[in-house]
């Protein structure tokens, strides 16, 4: 009996780093992700919104169809990018994706306290590279640092109810995903 136990844990053992391993690399091997499921309807350093779930199926799965989504693929390989994101009367919300979908941030109306949400993305060069200026504080300029060029943000407005949709739909759609002018 005692030699079986030690068999059976390293096998348990053995298993479970396999496991472990496997999940944690299958983001890096997926062919059809979703940062290459939405580069197939949208641009880069774009908004693009996203259709409605249907019966046939949705760009992103497990969609809430309450909710009016639009994503930016983001690119910081050529500069910062600035965000502008008008807030609904419910709620609105930004999330922050690297490209192999971790998520690094997340903001919604209610924590940015305006009805224009606006912030700057930047990798860590970029962000070592400002200026640091004493009159500029974190309530003026909200900047966020991206673990990696490329990613995904999302954008999401809440829609109680079904008359206000296409008002909800024009802003999310009035977002803004480009160059600091």
């Amino acid at each position: 009996m005692k030699r079986l136990i030690v068999p059976i844990l390293a096998g348990l053992v053995l298993g479970g780093i396999v496991h472990l391993v496997g999940v944690l690399i299958l983001p890096y091997l997926a062919e059809r992700d979703a940062y290459s499921r939405l580069s197939a309807i949208g641009d880069v350093n774009t908004v693009t919104p996203i259709d409605d779930p249907s019966s046939e199926g949705a760009v992103l799965p497990a969609s809430d169809p309450a909710f009016v989504s639009a994503v930016c693929l983001y690119d910081l390989g050529d500069g910062a990018l600035k965000i502008r994101v008008p807030t609904t009367e419910d709620y609105t919300s930004i999330s922050f994706y690297t490209r192999y979908g971790m998520p690094f941030y997340a903001i919604n109306d209610r924590s940015a306290g305006r009805s224009v949400i606006e912030l700057d993305l930047m990798n860590a060069k970029q962000k070592a590279a400002l200026p640091e200026n004493d009159e500029v504080t974190v309530a003026d300029r909200l900047v966020v640092e991206s673990p990696s060029n490329e990613g995904v943000v999302l954008i999401r407005g809440l829609v109680r109810e079904r008359s206000a949709r296409e008002a909800i739909k024009a802003l999310v759609d009035a977002a803004g995903c480009d160059s600091p002018s």
